[in-house]
Order: C-alpha cells, then structure tokens, then sequence
C-alpha cells in the first residue's frame, strides 16, 4: 500500500470565512429574493437553534431588497438592516420552508432536516480494512477468535473501555488475498459483536488513489456488490449499516448513485475546502462543499443521498496536536454537534512504511477526549435517518 497522504491537518479551519463570504455576497444582490439561510438539503442539530417542547426554533434569513414583504411559511420576516430574517418551528425530521414576497409575488420552498437524537453524539470509524482480515484467514487454525488478531483485539478494548461504536471500511482484496477466501468460522462471533462493530464497502482494493474518480454506475455497483456478499457470507448481513466512506471520497454522481442503490443512504467524508487540497467530497461542487464543511450533514435531495462530515484523520495529526485540535473543532457549536473520530488501518502495523508506533495512544486519546467532553457512541444510521 503506498503511503497515506496527510493533507487534512488544516481542514476544519476554512470553512468560517468561506461561509461568511457566500453569505455576504447573496446579501449584497440587491435584486434576488433567496433564501441563503439554511439552504436546501441542510441538516440541523440542537445547536442549530433552541429545542423547545420537542421542536426546534431556528432563524431562517432571506436575502431581498429593503422594503420586501418576506413571509417563511406564513411568518413576516422582519429586517435587520442587510437580511430579512424569521424564526420558524421545526416538528419533525423533514421540515419544508416556504417563503412569499408579496410585492414581486415570488415563491421559494426549500426541504431541510431536524436530526433531534445526533447532538451530543460520536462515532469512532477506520478506513482502508483488509490486512487484518488476511491475518484472520490465515490464522483461523490458531485463533479461537477474530479477537485474537492485534489489531481487532485492540478495537475491542477500545469498546469495552468507552463503549465507542465502531465502523470499519473494508477493501476487497489485498495482496495474496481476497474475502472470497475469508473463512466462515468466525459468523456467529461477528454476529454477536453487530451491536458495535460494522463492516462496510470502501473499496475493491487500495491503489490507484482516487479508484472511482471517473466510474460510472456499473464500476462502483459491481465492486460494492462484491464486498457486501462477501461480508454476509463470512460475517452476516447483522454486521452492515446504510453508511459508508468511499476510497478517497471522490466520485461521479452515477458512482453514488451506485452505492445509494446498493443500500448506502450516507456517504462520509472531509469536504475540505482549501485550494491544492484533497476535498473528499464526492461530485459535489465547491459551494456545496464549502456549505459542508460548517456542518454535520447535509442531504442531496434531488438524489436521496446524505453527505456527512469527518471531524478528524487522527493518523494526519501528531500525538500532541490532537487534543488541540479537537478543542479547536469544539469551539464551533455546528461542527462539533456530533463527533466522527477516524483513522486508517495501515499505520497500526510496523510492517507499513508509515508505521505509527504510538497508533493506539493517539485513538485512546482521541476517544478519551471524546468521552470527557460528554460525547455518548451511535453509529450515524442510529441519528440521520427519520
């Protein structure tokens, strides 16, 4: 496997000011009549508002010029001198926001959601799996248990310590190995630990980098296909979720479509909006990147597909760095609604030319930090979906 690039250490930091800029520029189109807050697809949280008898109470802004008649879902917005603003309540998971403008007889609806269980909530997820599958099937005469591989054997006293759920992406094949060959002794054992550990598609192998950048439909079906039967024929349907991480995030629309299609209603990744960097955002284009990156989630509504945001890639950060990191990231009530901590499997092992030696200091440290800032495990399928 060749060397995982380490381009994400200053991700989360862009996003304000590229916020603030698009914001600012609707706001000063003294012609268009927009809602620009929230837009369509937005996913709130508790910290989008206030919470109050079981709905929430979030500020819708418009942009349109002074002297409009705004109503959101038949409220008058009232103007604070650049936008139109209105309070409305949210009830239910999918809230549709209306808006009126008497004068010019304009109509806009957008479709945006209220995710009332993910405040306060982290997943702890691990992409490009594979060698310690390999080491399993290779040792199933001496293992008595998928735990007595190093590296799962760590993940579950990461469980047994916090309780954290975790999600592993897996690769079909590696060299001398592909999950064709997994043996099926261990079934009943995965089965048993569904309940906090998943395995989901990544991808059918680690290089080239950026494998489905240009696929299409049939490309990303068909290698999908192959990890998912494999993963029922060797560790049970019980052990897959509706979510998962692409290799390298990047990907045409038919490619996602491909895996909404195979079961995957949300695709995780970094959304990272800086010049000359890797944005892991699938085919979504720079404004909807840049949305992105400022929240937890957002939903392609034309296409049913969830988009959700990675906080952290702990192998990117020094052991020292990361605790400032993460307060950094806790500083934004909007991007730190929930927590998704990740890592890549490669750097556990010294045999990698990128070995980390204090791999499993920098996780317990990060699910420590985690855990002491009252953050409690759910998968994301247990807090996106309605």
């Amino acid at each position: 496997m060749t060397t995982r690039r380490d381009f994400v250490k200053t991700a989360g930091m862009a996003g304000a000011a590229l916020l603030a800029t698009r914001l600012s520029s609707c706001a000063s189109d003294a012609g268009e009549v927009k809602i620009i807050s929230h837009i369509d697809g937005d996913m709130l949280t508790g910290n989008d508002g206030i919470v109050k008898d079981g709905s929430l109470l979030t500020q819708v802004k418009v942009s349109a010029p002074r002297g409009s008649r705004i109503k959101i879902n038949g409220i008058p917005a009232k103007f604070n001198g650049e936008l139109f603003i209105a309070d409305v309540l949210l009830k239910d998971y999918k809230n549709d926001i209306t808006l009126s403008e008497r004068k010019s007889n304009s109509n806009q609806t957008i479709t945006i959601y209220w995710l009332k269980n993910i405040l306060g909530k982290y997943r702890f997820s691990l992409d490009d799996n594979i060698w310690f599958l390999r080491d399993i099937n290779n040792n199933s005469s001496k293992y008595r248990s998928v735990f007595d591989n190093p590296y799962l054997g760590f993940l579950r006293q990461v469980h047994e310590t916090f309780g954290t759920k975790i999600h592993m992406n897996i690769y079909y094949q590696t060299d001398g190995f592909n999950l064709s060959e997994m043996t099926t002794k261990y079934k009943s054992e995965w089965k048993e630990n569904a309940g906090w550990l998943r395995l989901n598609f990544h991808a059918l192998q680690n290089d080239p980098d950026r494998p489905y950048i240009k696929s299409g439909y049939d490309e990303v079906k068909r290698d999908c296909e192959m990890v998912k039967e494999q993963i029922v024929r060797f560790a049970g349907e019980e052990v897959m979720g509706p979510v998962t991480t692409l290799h390298w995030g990047a990907a045409t629309i038919e490619g996602c479509r491909a895996l909404r299609d195979c079961g995957y209603k949300a695709l995780a990744g970094y959304f990272v909006t800086e010049q000359g960097e890797e944005p892991v955002s699938y085919y979504l284009d720079n404004s909807k990147t840049m949305n992105l990156s400022k929240r937890v989630a957002w939903k392609d509504n034309s296409e049913n597909i969830i988009f959700s945001r990675i906080n952290i890639v702990i192998n990117s950060y020094k052991l020292d760095e990361i605790i400032p990191y993460l307060d950094a990231i806790k500083k934004d009530p909007h991007r730190s609604a929930y927590m998704d901590v990740m890592i890549h499997e490669q750097y556990f092992h010294p045999t990698y030319s990128a070995y980390q030696p204090d791999y499993r200091e920098k996780v317990m440290k990060t699910i420590q930090w985690v855990a002491d800032n009252g953050y409690k495990p759910a998968f994301l399928s247990e807090v996106l979906f309605g």
